[in-house]
């Protein structure tokens, strides 16, 4: 087997469902029934002729796949998963409508429930009710309605003293912007969503980055991409902290009062806000933001856990998540549903190389820095984690190795940038026995070296390794890594966090089994709308709490114990 097959690259992955079904030609017919023709009498013939007929009509209308690229996607997810049927449960305990055509976007009813153990997370009934609302919503204010139509007229030409006295109206929006890599995106809509939910807004997404190339349409009857001709496409790029609408600067400026809002806001929610800005999230603030029709958001952090400190949304948030660790994981299964193209690179990779193992580890390696000898300490903190977890086994060295067929296979599926960490632990493992006689194969569907975010294919790719990674057994993640978190979040799956290294010393321990499933906020939101907090956000409720991979800083969400 060559390099690139063993180390499971992309090439050619794309068509893998197309070439693996082989239905019974025409011809393998012919021959059958000539063959048992011979053997009967002719007065059978015209009559057994006629069945064999009818039986090679049907049978090839029966198995073979489809034409159409949608359709022929739609029969290799089916029929070239483990249980080979159709699943019962395609719309998750209720929580997808079946309003959408599923050869459109084959991933949104198969990707949980072929391809995962069954999640035991499962969505609230209030949630659901809450969702299948949103959707009339959308569907009453989003693009290309009357209502939208109105809501942006009143975006420009309007002195912001004045606009206070004009009624909003129904329809309330929150436009997302693309900023950062595709881990802060991914992590950062679904927050914006939540928080849509939550004040009954309706979601645009801003379409001048990749996001339609990478996901489908997640509400029925609409869309939620921010349409081209929107009023303030060219501004919105150049939005920051220093915009005369951002939020945080308007607090400063005393420039917002319950008599005076703009027509629309900015929110400044990245690593580098202000206290200012922070106080988006605190309950007087959102009295007033309430009344602005129109917010622009860019955001790099995942947010949730701030929304949880408002009693308001609090009150609304614990009928929504009853299991609080879970809101990620049950919002990415409800609107992150991969494209066909992405969705078939997802699965013919997975076929390939990570479906006939007995089990699937996953190993995400994010490189924060280097220097001489980083990559080296790098992979001796992960062999540490992983033997130490035992995750992976002990090399036996001997001098014959002997396979059999009854040896379990560990597939070790690992992401970076860099192929050298594959490399190491496909040469430690080949043909060598290890301490529990198992047959360990490690693949590395990709090696770019660099982040190229926005390069179609690059995301594309990202977001195949994201869910390849979610559909292992266990994962091992990189401390801080938005890529991570969303791969293990979305499998459901609680993480070994590897810490991140001080120095050029392995950490001691190297890694933490982590306690919940969802992301890190990464910054702590010190926005002190209480008094009563203090200065340690991570000690006011009892499950939200600092995340194990942050040193007393960075907030996340865990059950209640």
């Amino acid at each position: 087997m060559d390099s690139k097959q063993s180390s499971g690259s992309y090439d050619g992955e794309r068509t893998y469902y197309q070439r693996s079904i082989q239905p019974t030609t025409y011809d393998q017919f012919i021959k059958i029934s000539s063959d048992v023709l011979k053997t009967l009498g002719l007065k059978m013939k015209f009559m057994i002729t006629f069945i064999f007929t009818s039986v090679l009509i049907g049978s090839i209308f029966l198995l073979s796949p489809p034409n159409n690229f949608n359709d022929q996607l739609l029969y290799a997810t089916i029929n070239g998963s483990k249980e080979s049927k159709t699943p019962q449960d395609k719309l998750l305990g209720g929580l997808l409508t079946s309003d959408f055509d599923e050869r459109s976007c084959v991933s949104r009813y198969y990707k949980s429930s072929l391809y995962r153990k069954p999640s035991p997370y499962k969505p609230s009934e209030y949630l659901i009710s809450k969702l299948r609302s949103y959707e009339k919503l959308h569907k009453r204010c989003g693009p290309g309605t009357q209502a939208y139509k109105e809501a942006t007229k009143n975006l420009i030409g309007h002195n912001d003293k004045n606009y206070a006295n004009k009624t909003v109206g129904e329809c309330k929006y929150i436009v997302w912007v693309a900023v950062y890599g595709l881990g802060n995106r991914i992590l950062t809509l679904a927050s914006v969503f939540l928080y849509a939910l939550l004040t009954e807004r309706v979601v645009l997404v801003d379409q001048s980055k990749d996001i339609s190339d990478l996901f489908c349409e997640p509400f029925p009857g609409t869309s939620w991409l921010l349409p081209r001709d929107f009023p303030l496409t060219r501004q919105i790029d150049g939005y920051n902290k220093g915009y005369s609408r951002c939020y945080g600067t308007m607090l400063n400026n005393h420039a917002i009062t319950a008599n005076s809002t703009p027509p629309h806001l900015y929110l400044h929610i990245l690593h580098d806000s202000r206290d200012e800005d922070k106080m988006f999230f605190c309950p007087k603030d959102q009295t007033l933001i309430d009344k602005v029709p129109w917010l622009i958001v860019k955001a790099n952090v995942y947010f949730v856990p701030s929304l949880w400190f408002n009693p308001a949304f609090q009150t609304e948030l614990v009928k929504l998540f009853p299991r609080k660790e879970a809101v990620f994981h049950i919002l990415a299964k409800y609107i992150y549903h991969p494209t066909n193209e992405v969705w078939g690179m997802i699965t013919s990779y997975y076929k390939a190389h990570l479906a006939r193992a007995d089990e699937r580890l996953g190993i995400q390696i994010r490189v924060f820095s280097g220097g001489a000898g980083y990559l080296q300490n790098v992979m001796d903190q992960v062999l540490s984690c992983t033997q130490r977890e035992k995750l992976l086994p002990q090399v036996v060295v001997t001098q014959e190795v002997n396979v059999t067929q009854s040896q379990k296979v560990k597939a070790v599926l690992v992401t970076s940038l860099y192929p050298e960490y594959s490399d190491r632990l496909r040469n430690m493992f080949s043909n060598k026995d290890s301490s529990r006689g198992e047959v360990i194969k490690v693949y590395q569907p990709s090696g770019e070296r660099y982040q190229q975010t926005d390069k179609k294919i690059h995301d594309q790719k990202a977001l195949t390794e994201m869910y390849l990674l979610s559909l292992t057994d266990n994962v091992v993640t990189s401390a801080r890594s938005t890529f991570g978190y969303v791969a293990h979040s979305l499998g459901g799956l609680k993480p070994w966090l590897l810490y991140q290294p001080r120095d050029a010393s392995v950490p001691d321990p190297p890694c933490v089994r982590s306690t919940s499933i969802e992301p890190c906020h990464l910054t702590s939101p010190s926005h002190g709308c209480d008094a009563d907090w203090g200065t340690d956000s991570g000690k006011v409720l009892p499950f939200v709490k600092h995340c194990e991979d942050r040193d007393n800083d960075g907030l996340k969400l865990f059950d209640e114990l």
